[in-house]
């Protein structure tokens, strides 16, 4: 029997820990991918804490996940073939017949898969998933490019596209970090007057390397203020984990505009309702996307030279790997990568 490498979680709490696994054969309507690169995400401690309901352990993480098809399941048709590189992010499968597929919003599905959460993600050389979470990696992307793009990278250009706002209104992305930095591209990129807003003074330059054309300063500003001196803001990307900074730059919205979090914070928002309602102001929540999202976003990527900021780890480091992201003080991402 063939054996595979991973990294599993037994309990709920418990360490990071590297095995030996035979290897899984895939299933009709699923594919083995030899994995080459993993993303860490922040949400992996759902699976390694046990704060999701439901999950059966032990448990191997990971949902940003870039490799090549290893094998195709049986009575498959000819789309998907061994040696297709291939991606999986978030959205690791919907069950097509509840309401929101029949109406074609698979996101939302009610019995959703999650690689990492619903079965084994990709901290390991080896996984198997379904065929309708497959997306086609470009040839002008790299591993360690595409994985933290399935995740960071659809969500933030995904809520980005679909936030109504038109080029040259004034975007606001609150945060420069792992969601934040990949949110300040993809919002220049789409022709937006990008404002990026972050703590201190020490990423400014690099906010505006990225394509940002103002930086707010929200320990030395009053960032709602400052949007408000701007015109106010279209959007407000919202990718930090802090209800306390929602809050505070909430008040900076144009009329009609929308703050989308994407960001996930145990802190409450404050809203000013009577701003709102007389601004016809308004507070939406966006999760990733689709496989078909995951292309589109891969591909805006290749066309405008976006890529995301990273630092390498290989699987045998997963656990070191695994505390750099949860730190905070990764620059921007944390990939493994398989030997």
């Amino acid at each position: 029997m063939k054996t595979m490498k991973a990294v599993e979680i037994r309990q709920p709490g418990g360490p990071l820990q590297l095995v030996e696994r035979d290897l899984p054969s895939p299933a009709m309507g699923h594919v083995l991918i030899k994995v080459q690169a993993c993303g860490i995400c922040h949400s992996d401690v759902f699976t390694k804490e046990g704060l999701w309901p439901g999950i059966q352990y032990p448990r191997v993480p990971g949902h940003e996940i870039a490799g090549v098809i290893d094998a195709v399941g049986s009575g498959m048709g000819g789309e998907w073939k061994p040696g297709q590189r291939v991606g999986v992010g978030g959205h690791g499968g919907h069950c097509g017949h509840c309401e929101p597929c029949r109406r074609g919003d698979f996101i939302l599905c009610h019995h959703a898969l999650v690689p990492g959460i619903s079965y084994d993600g990709s901290y390991a050389t080896h996984m198997v998933a379904p065929i309708e979470a497959l997306a086609r990696i470009p040839d002008d992307l790299s591993n360690t490019e595409a994985a933290p793009l399935l995740c960071a990278g659809i969500t933030t250009f995904n809520s980005l596209r679909n936030s109504g706002a038109r080029p040259g209104d004034v975007v606001a992305v609150l945060g420069v970090g792992g969601l934040g930095h990949l949110g300040v591209q993809f919002a220049a990129k789409m022709g937006f007057s990008t404002v990026a807003i972050a703590r201190g003074k020490d990423k400014e330059a690099m906010a505006k390397k990225l394509g940002a054309r103002h930086y707010i300063d929200s320990s030395s500003q009053n960032v709602a203020q400052a949007l408000t001196a701007l015109g106010g803001a279209k959007v407000i990307l919202a990718t930090v984990t802090s209800g306390k900074a929602m809050s505070a730059t909430i008040g900076g919205l144009a009329i009609d505009g929308k703050m989308i979090m994407v960001g996930i914070s145990e802190e409450p928002v404050e809203v000013p309702i009577v701003k709102f309602i007389v601004g016809r102001h308004s507070v939406q929540g966006w999760p990733c996307g689709t496989s078909a999202d995951s292309q589109d976003t891969l591909a805006f990527s290749v066309q405008t030279g976006i890529r995301p900021m990273v630092e390498e780890y290989s699987l045998e480091r997963a656990a070191e790997a695994y505390d750099r992201m949860m730190s905070g003080n990764a620059k921007f991402r944390v990939v493994l990568t398989m030997s």
